[in-house]
């Protein structure tokens, strides 16, 4: 631990903090030998009164899924009991125990976390893991899914992966870059040798421990004293990672012939199973004899149950630099040995290790690997034997199918760039129309990632066209989800043009109708039709399209349709402001998603619930599905579902005044959907800049904003519910000519639709356009139509009449309407808009003292431990808060812990009401 005095007290420091029952995580990260694994060693070392669990990657067992987190979990399977029974069921499965598929990885990722709670209830934990880049990819997501959710449970983990830049699976973990040790420290490593040896391997070493032990370590006696001429050394630096991983090859040649066959053996394995690698050896002609000269070497520690090497650099010179038949020798005498059904998957991979060419039978059973894999919901794994099956197969039908499998996986798996690779290797032309079907999914699946959402739209149309004749069963669902992606793109010429291909299926019969008037495309200046002088759905449209609608709202009650239909439905009810149903159909497919364990569809169906509450002023559960639907689409590299959620959530905040918070959130958003065309998206960002720009009086920029916004929307519909905050723009901006158009858009809108919220929208941008002696008769007609629990919108019709009121020197009526439109703002959060209802009452001569307005207790809390009360309130226990949240129950414990007091009450019992009230 020569020269790490810092890395050190940062490892104490998270032993410490452990003991008291605070969790912390760690990355160290850096060159190989730079001594990660001499500090997992130390950390080891120094944990007294805690309990460790540890776990190695191996490269030649990376595609094993789930393998990493079993061998960590090996010493508290019995925890299992402890955990919620779909948790519980979800680990055994994966890890073997039992033969069930897992629906969702997230339920692996919450009983990882789970499980670490548990181990750490009685006894402090540390958890080490070692060769981070090398474990399963499932096992890295799950543990680092779980190291980023840890609070106050007393685990503390620590990470080792090599490399300068840790990969996407670390994000967000604190990191600890480990760079060489100075010449003082590297002296103290090199006892014995000569002064000018001591300084050529310091040179040589770049301040690398494990190269200064290995460099000295490879000198002959003579080298050593100083007696020869200049060393055999690289005068470049830069050779050095070479250059030690001769040393520990020619440390390895001395040894014995069958201590070096059992050591490729070991190095192959990933069990450390020491009856493993000595049944395997035997059938190379090596015995336990044999393992003793590589433990004199210092290269392997050997136990009564296990050997492990010294440093994984060792298993690496191990094994790259036998030779190829040695290798193919290990694994073939691994695969004969793991020959139960618990290890078929280990078999498995072994075969196709030892394999040269291809082989239809390894391939069948890779195959299978990747079935059992993607069942488990180890996608990257099923992805990767899938691939492997795909490079052993002669047939080249066989193979095209196998090599789309993989890319499937990989996609599901959130690996976008891997599914291009993959794509590409796909063998062409494809002969069977289903499989060019399959195919032309993930190629948009690959689009939606690289290019756009049109792009990938324009695929999945042109396969459902040449495919339509001999596989009609593909039609719908390719149809399907091309209009899910146009709606994202915002393009309704494209939305029309999909919609045409099948007006029989009444999830397209919807859009046929409601889009008709797109259909003619762009104008001559090559602007969409619906810019500028929109073109409204009338009245005979909307009534076309109700009937199809209310088959799908049947079909959704019944659950006799898919999630992909349910999803657009909930989308045509929104749409057409049947808020109400649009909210029932998004709570029962957020309902399937959950009883189902559908974590993958969890963030689109709760996105969709979130806009719809947001329409129905649900606002404070908007903004509750939102954020869990980020924290969701976070984990499963959902980007393009990020995006979206970015820009809801920074319009709920742009209406609470929340400015840093919006211009974040619209700037992440914005730097993903402006290159790849997602219209609706970009709409919903740019609308919540001119909401926070109206809220705060910068009535021209709003203008500005919410125009772009509305262009970028597509279609008045898609649109409509920003037209309200557009009109009032360009009124109090000056420019009452730009409040026309979108004023009688939102009108025709109103008078097709029938629904009282667009009724009472439309009659407040009336007013705010309509001669002065009508106004008010519009504005009363507003008030009278605006759904009760709408407290914004209700509000800011209140405010805008109540300005109205006072300019009319009607200055007793105008404070009624400003107390109560002030009220309301105060309830909801909206602190700009409850700013200007304040000016306003001053103006109309009333004093109002701040200290008055309503304050919610809630508003005193974190954004987390909100999350945690409201939940809680609701009789939710810890556990299934935990659930929800992507916590562990002793964080939900310790945010309640630290909320009683910020609120004045002393017990869970009291929430309800005080949350109510």
């Amino acid at each position: 631990m020569q020269g790490r005095d810092e890395e050190l007290r940062r490892i104490e420091l998270l032993l410490a903090d452990a003991r008291c029952g605070e969790s912390g995580v760690l990355l160290l990260h850096g060159e190989a030998g730079i001594g990660k694994t001499a500090l997992l060693e130390h950390a080891a070392a120094r944990a007294e009164g805690l309990r460790v669990l540890r776990v190695e990657g191996i490269e030649s067992e990376m595609e094993l899924g789930f393998s990493g987190l079993h061998q960590l979990f090996l010493p508290v399977l019995h925890m299992l009991d402890r955990l919620p029974v779909p948790q519980a069921q979800a680990l055994r499965s994966v890890f073997g125990l039992v033969d069930a598929p897992v629906q969702d990885r997230l339920t692996v990722a919450l009983a990882a976390l789970s499980v670490l709670a548990e181990a750490a209830a009685d006894t402090p934990l540390l958890c080490l893991v070692d060769d981070l880049q090398w474990l399963d990819q499932p096992s890295a997501d799950a543990l680092t899914f779980a190291a980023r959710r840890l609070r106050a449970e007393g685990v503390a983990m620590l990470f080792a992966a090599r490399g300068d830049s840790p990969g996407s699976t670390t994000r967000a973990l604190p990191r600890l870059h480990l760079t060489g040790i100075d010449r003082t420290a590297a002296a103290a490593l090199l006892p014995g040798l000569a002064p000018h040896v001591a300084e050529r391997i310091t040179d040589q070493a770049q301040g690398n421990p494990l190269a200064l032990r290995e460099l000295s370590a490879a000198l002959t006696p003579a080298q050593r004293s100083g007696q020869l001429g200049p060393l055999t050394m690289p005068e470049d630096p830069s050779a050095l990672p070479s250059r030690l991983q001769e040393a520990l090859a020619e440390r390895i040649h001395r040894l014995p012939e069958a201590t070096r066959r059992i050591l490729v053996v070991a190095a192959a394995d990933d069990t450390g199973d020491l009856d493993t690698v000595l049944a395997a050896a035997a059938r190379l002609g090596a015995s336990v004899e044999d393992l003793a000269p590589a433990e004199r070497a210092g290269l392997l520690d050997v136990t009564g149950a296990g050997l492990r090497f010294r440093h994984p650099l060792v298993r690496f010179a191990a094994y790259r630099h036998a030779p190829l038949g040695e290798r193919i020798a290990a694994h073939r005498a691994l695969a004969h040995t793991l020959d139960g059904a618990g290890h078929a998957h280990r078999r498995a991979w072994h075969l196709a290790a030892a394999a040269t060419g291809p082989d239809e039978l390894v391939a069948a059973e890779l195959e299978s690997v990747a079935e059992w894999a993607g069942s488990r919901q180890a996608m990257a794994s099923a992805s990767a034997a899938y691939e492997r099956a795909a490079q052993l197969t002669w047939d080249p039908a066989l193979r095209a199918r196998r090599m789309i499998g993989a890319a499937q996986r990989a996609s599901e798996a959130g690996q976008d760039e891997r599914c291009d690779a993959l794509a590409d290797q796909v063998p062409q032309p494809l002969q069977d129309p289903g499989m060019e079907a399959d195919f032309a999914r993930v190629r948009a699946v690959v689009e939606l990632g690289f290019g756009s959402p049109a792009g990938a739209a324009r695929i999945l149309v042109e396969s459902a066209d040449a495919t339509a004749a001999q596989c009609p069963d593909k039609l719908p669902v390719l149809l399907t989800d091309a209009l899910h992606a146009a709606f994202a793109a915002g393009d309704a010429t494209l939305i029309a043009e999909i919609a045409a291909r099948s007006p029989g299926l009444p999830i397209l019969a919807v859009p046929a109708h409601l889009f008709a008037d797109a259909a003619a495309g762009p104008s001559e200046d090559g602007q969409a039709a619906t810019k500028g002088a929109p073109t409204v759905p009338g009245i005979h449209t909307v009534h076309g399209a109700q009937q199809p609608l209310r088959e799908l709202v049947a079909a959704c009650r019944r659950a006799q349709v898919g999630l992909m239909d349910q999803l657009m439905t909930g989308h045509y009810c929104h749409l057409l402001a049947d808020h109400a149903t649009a909210h029932q159909v998004a709570s029962d497919a957020v309902a399937h998603c959950r009883d189902r364990d559908v974590g993958g569809w969890l963030p689109t169906t709760l996105h969709l619930l979130a806009q719809v509450e947001l329409a129905l002023g649900m606002r404070h559960d908007a903004l509750a599905h939102a954020a869990e639907a980020l924290r969701l689409a976070d984990y499963y590299d959902l980007h393009h579902r990020v995006a979206h959620l970015r820009a809801l959530l920074a319009v709920l905040a742009a209406a609470r005044g929340e400015e840093d918070r919006t211009r974040q959130l619209v700037d992440r958003a914005l730097e993903y959907t402006r290159p790849r065309g997602v219209g609706r998206a970009t709409a919903d960002a740019l609308w919540a800049l001119g909401l926070l720009d109206l809220g705060s009086g910068q009535a021209q920029r709003a203008l500005e904003r919410l125009e772009a916004a509305r262009d970028s929307a597509g279609h008045p519909l898609m649109a409509r519910h920003l037209m309200p905050d557009l009109v009032e723009a360009a009124v109090r901006a000056g420019h009452p000519e730009r409040a026309k158009a979108p004023a009688e858009a939102l009108a025709a809108c109103a008078d097709a639709l029938r629904q009282p919220a667009v009724s009472a929208q439309s009659r407040r941008c009336t007013a705010l356009t309509a001669p002065t002696p009508r106004a008010e008769e519009h504005y009363l007609a507003a008030l009278d139509l605006h759904p009760a629990d709408d407290t914004f919108e209700r509000a800011r019709t209140e405010l805008l009449y109540g300005e109205w009121l006072r300019r009319q020197r009607r200055k007793l009526d105008a404070r009624d309407r400003l107390r109560a439109a002030l009220e309301r703002f105060d309830r909801v959060g909206a602190q700009p808009w409850a700013r200007r209802a304040r000016t306003e009452l001053r103006a109309a001569g009333e004093h109002h003292d701040p200290a008055l307005a309503a304050d919610s207790p809630i508003a005193r809390l974190s954004p987390q431990e909100r999350e945690v009360v409201r939940l809680a309130a609701t009789g939710a226990t810890n556990r299934e808060i935990a659930t929800q949240l992507l916590l562990s129950p002793r964080t939900v414990g310790h945010h309640l812990y630290r909320a009683f007091p910020k609120l004045g009450i002393g017990s869970r019992t009291q929430l309800a009401d005080l949350l109510g009230g």
